[in-house]
C-alpha cells in the first residue's frame, strides 16, 4: 500500500542578493496513514521550509521548490493548480503554525475564523458551522465554547490560542496535520497538555501528523519515526526508539547529550553542541557538520555522505559512524 505522503528528492531554494540559499537540499521521506513523524534539528536547518513546501506556501520571490516531488494520496502536489491546491489546504492537510498570536487574525472573532474553513470546504450553513465550531472548541478542551466564539485572539491565553489553532486544523477532519513547533511559545505545563491533546485527538481520529520540533522529549514520547535534519538534509532517520537509544550520527548524538536529564547527578554540566550551523548559501561539497564534529576525517572535507542503512529501518549519513559506535560500546 502506498504511503499517505511521499516526498522524493525535494529541493527548496531562496534566491537572494547574498547568494542561493539551499534551505531544503534533497530530502526524501514518507508518512503512512495514522503515523506521527517528527522532524528534528536546530533553528535554520530547513524543518519549517520543508513543511511549507508541502503546502506550497513558499513565497516567490525569493523562494521556490526547484526539484523533487510531493505526492499526497498518489497526487503530486507540485503539479496542481493554485485553485486545486487551495482545496487541499485545510481540507485534506491541516497546519498548526508556530506562533498562534501571529497566525490568528487579530481583528476577526474566533468563531468567524473557525467557521470560514467549514463554509469554504464543506459548504455548511451558518447554523451547522456554529454547532461544529462549538463542538471543536469543546473537543480541544476550551471551556464555555459558545462564549469563546464571540471573543478575539487577544482575549485568550497562549495555551487557549494554541487549542484554537488545533481546532482549526481538525475542523474538516484532514488526513494529515503538519504541526510546526506547536508548543514553542508556551510554558512547560501547558506544553505537556497541548502535546497530550494532539496525541489523543490524532489517535482517536486516525490522523497522520508531521511534528516539527527541536525538543527531543517530544520525539521520545510522541513520535513513531524521526527524521533528523542538518543544513537542509536528513542526516539520520529511523524509529523513535532506534534513533533515541542508538543514535548513529554525531549530530544526533550531540543533540541528545545537550538535553538536561533527571537521571544525571545534580550539578553536572550540560554538553552543548559546539559551534554554529553553517551558512546555507555557502555550502561546499563536504559534510556541513564537520567543523563541529569530533569524528571528522579527511574524507568529510571532500564528500557529503548519503543516507545508508544501518539495520532495522535505521539510516544515517556519516562516513565515520563506525568510530561513534565503537566509542558508545566502550562507554557502555
Amino acid at each position: 500500500m502506498a504511503a499517505l505522503l511521499e516526498i522524493e528528492d525535494l529541493h527548496t531554494q531562496f534566491f537572494t542578493s547574498a547568494g542561493t540559499v539551499r534551505a531544503v537540499d534533497g530530502i526524501t521521506y514518507n508518512v503512512d496513514e495514522g503515523e506521527t513523524v517528527a522532524i528534528v534539528g536546530e533553528s535554520g536547518c530547513g524543518k519549517s521550509v520543508g513543511a511549507m513546501s508541502i503546502l506550497r506556501l513558499i513565497p516567490w520571490p525569493p523562494g521556490k521548490v526547484v526539484k523533487g516531488s510531493i505526492k499526497f494520496q498518489n497526487t503530486d502536489l507540485l503539479q496542481l493548480s493554485d485553485a486545486e491546491m487551495r482545496e487541499i489546504r485545510g481540507n485534506d492537510i491541516g497546519m498548526i503554525f508556530q506562533e498562534p498570536m501571529t497566525s490568528l487574525n487579530p481583528v476577526l472573532s474566533i468563531g468567524l475564523q473557525l467557521t470560514e474553513t467549514l463554509q469554504h470546504h464543506l459548504g455548511m450553513e451558518e447554523k451547522e458551522c456554529h454547532a461544529r465550531a462549538v463542538e471543536l472548541l469543546g473537543m480541544v478542551g476550551i471551556s464555555e465554547p459558545e462564549r469563546r466564539l464571540e471573543q478575539y485572539p487577544h482575549h485568550l491565553s497562549g495555551g487557549m490560542r494554541q487549542r484554537v489553532m488545533i481546532a482549526m486544523a481538525l475542523a474538516c477532519e484532514p488526513k494529515l496535520i503538519i504541526a510546526d513547533e506547536p508548543t514553542t511559545a508556551l510554558d512547560v505545563t501547558i506544553q505537556a497538555q497541548i502535546l497530550e491533546l494532539m496525541k489523543e485527538l490524532t489517535r482517536k481520529m486516525g490522523v497522520a501528523m508531521i511534528i516539527i520540533t527541536h525538543n527531543l522529549g517530544v520525539v521520545a514520547r510522541y513520535a513513531d519515526r524521526v527524521n533528523v535534519m542538518y543544513a537542509g538534509k536528513i542526516v539520520e532517520t529511523g524509529t523513535a526508539e532506534e534513533v533515541y537509544l542508538r543514535p548513529k550520527h554525531p549530530y544526533t548524538l550531540a543533540l541528545l547529550k545537550s538535553v538536561p536529564r533527571i537521571d544525571h547527578p545534580r550539578g553536572q554540566k550540560l554538553d552543548p553542541v559546539d559551534g554554529q550551523p553553517p551558512d546555507l548559501a555557502r555550502l561546499d561539497n563536504g559534510c556541513p557538520f564537520r567543523p563541529r564534529c569530533r569524528y571528522a576525517s579527511n574524507k568529510c572535507e571532500t564528500s557529503n555522505p548519503a543516507l545508508e542503512n544501518v539495520g532495522n529501518g535505521h539510516q544515517t549519513a556519516c562516513w565515520n559512524n563506525d568510530n561513534l559506535e565503537k566509542e558508545q560500546r566502550a562507554a557502555s
